[in-house]
């Protein structure tokens, strides 16, 4: 991981630190990073951001931006129907991959066939965080959770931009980044936002840590991250 991360970003809130996210966890990377897009490319001023429920409700107390916390899995048709009625702003959807992928997986894509602008942002860390680490759409074989104490077996693995690149419009903009390379992620998050300005979808997963209920260490953590990079190909799609 670099350890020479730029400043914090100034739309920053300053009075509700520190976060509230468990220790380790990837998702305050995910926001630093996004922050750190939105004042490099001025924005703050334009960008309304939209919450789910679960671990990236917890985002709502990041910025000082205008911000929803929507019911659980209508992150996105909230976000769609806010640019429906202000198309000069900057919307930005973030949510866990059970939003994204379980209760919203039509919205999902929905959505992505319209090629509705809006930017949407999925923290994928294979597990449900905050109701205590039960299977996920995005649990990987054999994974042990605590609704899958033997190892998950059932179902296929959802892989959320290689779905969606399916039916995207040539001009969308799909990508996975890691926490484990926070900067890139940044570059992706940064295209993705270029994407919406232009008229077009955008969709960034970011593979994140979850130390707390993978019940790993900090080594444990970083290889673990770099197994689920094998399977999760990070890039451009």
């Amino acid at each position: 991981m670099d350890n020479n991360l730029p400043s914090f970003p100034s739309c920053y809130k300053t009075d509700s630190k520190p976060h509230k996210f468990c220790p380790g966890c990837g998702h305050p990377l995910v926001l630093r990073m996004l922050g750190q897009v939105i004042d490099e490319m001025d924005l703050a001023d334009k960008v309304i951001l939209m919450v789910d429920i679960g671990c990236s409700l917890l985002a709502w107390d990041f910025f000082d931006l205008p911000t929803t916390q929507t019911h659980h899995g209508r992150t996105v048709p909230t976000a769609v129907g806010f640019k429906m009625a202000d198309p000069e702003k900057i919307v930005i959807a973030y949510m866990g991959d059970g939003g994204a992928y379980a209760i919203g997986l039509q919205h999902t894509l929905t959505t992505c066939l319209r090629n509705s602008p809006i930017t949407t942002i999925v923290v994928n860390n294979t597990i449900y965080g905050m109701t205590g680490g039960q299977l996920a759409p995005t649990t990987v074989d054999n994974e042990i959770t605590t609704t899958t104490p033997g190892g998950k077996t059932e179902f296929t693995t959802i892989k959320g931009p290689e779905l969606l690149r399916n039916i995207a419009h040539k001009e969308a903009y799909l990508a996975r980044g890691s926490t484990n390379k926070p900067l890139v992620l940044k570059q992706y998050l940064q295209k993705a936002l270029e994407a919406q300005i232009k008229g077009n979808y955008a969709f960034v997963e970011a593979l994140s840590f979850c130390p707390t209920n993978w019940k790993t260490k900090a080594q444990q953590t970083i290889e673990r991250m770099q197994d689920l990079e094998k399977i999760f190909k990070t890039g451009e799609f």
